[in-house]
């Protein structure tokens, strides 16, 4: 195992996801607005890792794992889990820890008493070297 002090290191954001973002019956979320958040907590990790926002320069996977829904509140985390000379290999990971509930008045929300794991992905981000 490396001694590098990035490997290991993650950051977690929380987003709102506003019901104007569902755009399929049912009050689902495309795919898309969790790799966007994906995108920012990786730029943050570059930050805090190299000092610099980095490029993400893809996903070796990604697996959607339950639905987003409007009036979620999302985690999002990324951890870097390699440390070569100019990229870094990343897991991500993002759970719904609130939800919305409509069906019992239009703002009503709970907290889920255990998040639930929503999307998963590998990817690799590029640093200045």
């Amino acid at each position: 195992m490396s001694d590098d002090p990035r490997l290991g290191l993650s950051v977690t954001h929380r987003r709102y996801v506003p019901y104007s973002h569902a755009h399929y019956g049912g009050n689902l979320v495309d795919g898309a607005y969790v790799l966007a958040m994906f995108g920012d907590v990786a730029t943050e990790l570059c930050i805090r890792t190299d000092g610099d926002e980095g490029l993400f320069a893809g996903y070796d996977e990604v697996a959607f794992r339950s639905p987003v829904m409007g009036g979620d509140v999302l985690e999002t985390t990324a951890t870097v889990t390699r440390v070569g000379r100019r990229s870094r290999s990343v897991s991500f990971e993002a759970r719904v820890v609130c939800r919305g509930t409509p069906a019992v008045s239009p703002s009503s929300a709970e907290v889920l008493a255990e998040p639930l794991v929503v999307t998963t992905a590998t990817g690799t981000v590029v640093v200045p070297g």
